[in-house]
């Protein structure tokens, strides 16, 4: 049976002149592909025939147009869809090649060990391949990454050691470097090695590269990716310039990551990295396997931007992808903002799928403590309405009311100020402090009416107005707003501070 990126590829690859992974328009409607072929809805030539093992199914990915984050932007767009490799990510095309050629060389015999430093997504890819092959695998992983890949790898089968993330590159708790060690002291164990692996960025010559030249039907001018190991871009780069020198490669890199800066220096610049939050992308020192020469430009862009991209896709395009693709994505539209060209044709990466990330970029909980979410606009409506309880509307008295009646209401209401109300106009306010405080200053207060001794009224809101707006009126004088109903003409409830301090806690 031929391999993946061999001519005569069985089991219903791509024929010639086909751009097999291209997706179609909606129903009703003729789309075409970048080669200005009709689209092929679904992969049909793919999947027709049934395969050997899972590994056959490894490539040949759809290329997806974009079309509603692109809104505005004449130049065309496109996804790799890498998600459709079985193990959910591109890093499924390095592991095959990486076990054979260590078969070849007699480095990894049967029954041995594969040890690897991953952010994830390259372990999943080697532990697929190793489950077919009878090999053990021994992954380490920075704590930053989600508990979605240690658990995913476990269910592999595979040992997962989790080490701080901020570390020096060279320090021995550095997951590249504590996976190097127990590859050393391990007896009949290799290190996978794909920083520094050339079967890394070989792998993606031989098959991504070819996939993009023939889906975009060789009219692909911008190709848009990112480094980590920087085998997809060097491999796939290589491959498009070999076609044709004038094609752009674009690199997308984290805010925190050196590898822009170096490529802008040459080299020459002394960049120490910080945190950042995306996975899978960026470093704190070069690979082996990333050729900067390859590379066109590099744009720096932030989380924020890259898992609100990610996000969009998701819910705007139906593609759930991880937060390399969202930074990836956010890249290609600047790209293909500035070309501005409809005969372009500009292809991005979609590395990885979301479900890795459910407890991190789609939680809106994790967002929000990593201050990547603007806050909810909270209107005082919101903070009455959370209230709850039995309580009336507005516990309220008239002005004629005595202040002993006044004192027993709060009493019985458990509230601590009541407005006071002339019908639907407040004209003043009392509060259990004063109202105590004269009492028990000379007992005949108590028989008084509150219109004798109560104090400025409360301020008066409307219910769509922002809760933080009115923070500054919720002072020790006024302890209260009424709410009234949009435009004003009827109170419809009271809000203390006590009532936003709980609203804001309970959130």
């Amino acid at each position: 049976m031929a391999r993946r990126g061999e001519s005569g590829r069985t089991n219903g690859g791509p024929t010639p002149g086909r751009a097999a992974g291209a997706a179609g328009g909606p129903t009703g409607e003729r789309r075409t592909t970048p080669s200005g072929r009709p689209a092929v809805r679904a992969q049909v030539e793919r999947n027709r025939r049934p395969y050997e093992t899972v590994l056959d199914t490894i490539g040949w990915t759809p290329l997806i147009r974009l079309n509603r984050v692109t809104r505005g932007i004449v130049t065309p767009v496109y996804g790799k869809a890498e998600f459709f490799n079985p193990g959910g990510s591109v890093k499924d095309r390095i592991g095959v090649p990486i076990i054979e050629q260590a078969e070849r060389d007699g480095t990894l015999k049967p029954g041995g060990t594969i040890v690897e430093g991953t952010s994830g997504n390259t372990g999943v890819g080697l532990a697929i391949a190793a489950a077919l092959k009878g090999y053990k695998c021994i992954f380490t992983m920075p704590d930053k990454m989600s508990q979605e890949k240690v658990r995913l790898l476990k269910a592999f089968g595979a040992e997962v050691i989790v080490t701080p993330t901020a570390v020096p590159p060279d320090h021995p708790d550095n997951y590249v470097v504590m996976a190097r060690r127990i590859a050393a002291e391990t007896p009949n164990a290799i290190l996978a090695d794909q920083f520094y692996n050339q079967a890394n960025p070989d792998a993606h010559y031989a098959t991504t590269g070819p996939e993009l030249w023939e889906q975009t039907g060789g009219r692909i001018t911008h190709f848009v990716a990112a480094a980590g190991t920087g085998g997809t871009i060097t491999g796939v780069g290589r491959y498009l310039k070999d076609q044709n020198r004038r094609i752009r490669v674009i690199a997308g890199d984290p805010h925190g990551s050196i590898l822009a800066e170096q490529w802008r220096t040459k080299g020459q610049a002394v960049v120490e990295g910080s945190p950042y939050k995306v996975e899978g992308i960026g470093q704190d020192k070069i690979p082996g396997t990333l050729d900067f020469g390859i590379i066109d430009e590099f744009h720096t862009v932030s989380d924020r931007e890259s898992f609100a991209m990610a996000r969009r896709l998701t819910r705007e395009e139906g593609l759930f992808v991880g937060g390399s693709s969202g930074l990836i994505a956010h890249v290609a539209l600047q790209i293909a903002r500035e070309v501005n060209d409809p005969n372009a044709c500009v292809v991005t990466f979609l590395c990885d799928t979301g479900e890795r990330y459910l407890s991190k970029l789609y939680s809106d909980e994790w967002m929000r403590e990593n201050q990547m979410l603007d806050p909810d606009r909270v209107t005082l409506g919101d903070v009455m309405h959370g209230k709850g309880g039995e309580q009336p509307v507005v516990v309220s008295v008239a002005p004629a009311t005595t202040v002993r009646q006044a004192l027993r209401l709060m009493s019985l209401h458990d509230v601590s100020q009541l407005p006071v109300m002339d019908r639907e106009r407040c004209v003043g306010s009392v509060t259990d402090w004063s109202l105590s405080a004269k009492s028990l200053a000379d007992v005949k207060v108590l028989d008084a009416t509150v219109s004798d001794v109560m104090d400025a009224p409360f301020p008066t809101v409307d219910a769509n107005r922002s809760a933080d707006s009115v923070v500054k009126l919720l002072s020790k004088t006024s302890p209260a707003v009424l709410v009234t109903n949009p435009g004003g003409t009827t109170v419809q409830g009271i809000v203390t501070r006590s009532d936003l301090l709980h609203f804001l806690m309970a959130r």
